[in-house]
């Protein structure tokens, strides 16, 4: 669901069995991604019998795109997880339903990744760490052990966090930032060593 950059980076990294894309925008109906057909809207997955996969970038708005069909009785069993075959996931880790994990990413020992989670490629996610449901890391991410990222936060770009601290649910950390404390719910925080830049309207 989505005809998104999300999902030209999962096509990429070589998932297999994908029947079409479901896309609100109407102009892309009857066209191709990268040789899939974009075969309705994002409603139509309601009376459709396929495993799902939310490809929609923003945190929250995947959040949205599941708590709308979950009215609808779409349940967690519905939902796919796709983990490219370079990502490397320690047999003590968990990913659940609906996750997507791309290329190169390494998971090590006793790692939880939640529902409909992003990992973008190159994160390192080691010991330990949480990444809550809809969390996103960008590519590059490096999370030390016993890291918790709250639901729906945003860690940009090659940003780094030290080892047993917490990103709070709906938060953002910036691009290259380097996270030394803990960083409050729905906060934005950049830089090195990374500072609240400011409370999201």
């Amino acid at each position: 669901m989505g005809a998104s950059g999300l999902a030209r980076e999962v096509l990429a990294a070589g998932i297999t069995g994908v029947v079409g894309i479901l896309d609100d925008n109407v102009e892309l109906h009857e066209t191709e991604i990268d040789g899939v057909p974009v075969v309705g809207s994002v409603a139509d997955a309601v009376a459709r019998a396929e495993s799902l996969l939310v490809c929609v970038g923003p945190s929250q708005s995947r959040r949205n795109v599941v708590r709308r069909f979950r009215k609808f009785g779409v349940d967690e069993e519905r939902y796919a997880t796709f983990v490219a075959r370079s990502a490397r996931i320690g047999r003590s880790s968990d990913i659940a339903a609906g996750s997507i994990v791309l290329d190169s990413v390494v998971v090590t020992a006793d790692a939880v990744i939640g529902h409909h989670v992003v990992v973008m490629p190159n994160c390192t996610i080691t010991h330990d760490d949480t990444l809550e449901d809809f969390a996103t890391l960008a590519a590059g991410v490096s999370l030390g052990g016993a890291v918790r990222v709250g639901e729906a936060a945003y860690v940009g770009m090659n940003a780094s966090v030290r080892q047993g601290l917490t990103i709070g649910s709906e938060s953002t950390v910036g691009m290259g930032a380097v996270v030394l404390q803990d960083v409050p719910t729905e906060a934005t925080w950049a830089g090195v060593p990374a500072r609240e830049i400011g409370a999201r309207a």
